[in-house]
């Protein structure tokens, strides 16, 4: 795990520019395939995004890789790959344990807090 994250959750708008940044994009790029992905249910505005973009390169988990014409390019750095990837499975261990929960007879989780 990177050193400069630990254990911690993203926001959702930080895991979906990480993982739109697997391939080289701008900006505008991003935002789009965010929403693609999403199918709709997330646009980032412009501020959100690049405030986003910002504190990603400031954590070295993003990087420039020069320019499109106008537009900055980004991709996803080693670091950030890593933090992605441990994101992934703290999500997914999320997901288990919430279809364990609703799908089990053990009372276990029931009787959390009764005594």
């Amino acid at each position: 795990m990177p050193e400069s994250y630990i254990r911690g959750a993203l926001t959702e708008a930080t895991y979906l520019i990480l993982l739109s940044l697997r391939e080289t994009q701008h900006g505008y790029a991003v935002m789009q395939h965010i929403s693609a992905i999403t199918q709709g249910r997330v646009n980032l505005g412009v501020g959100t995004l690049y405030g986003a973009i910002n504190l990603l390169l400031d954590k070295g988990w993003i990087e420039t890789v020069g320019n499109d014409e106008r537009r900055k390019l980004y991709r996803i750095t080693a670091e950030g790959r890593a933090v992605l990837e441990d994101e992934i499975a703290r999500l997914s261990e999320l997901t288990m344990l919430g279809q364990s929960a609703l799908t089990s007879n053990d009372s276990t989780y029931e009787d959390v807090g009764k005594e």
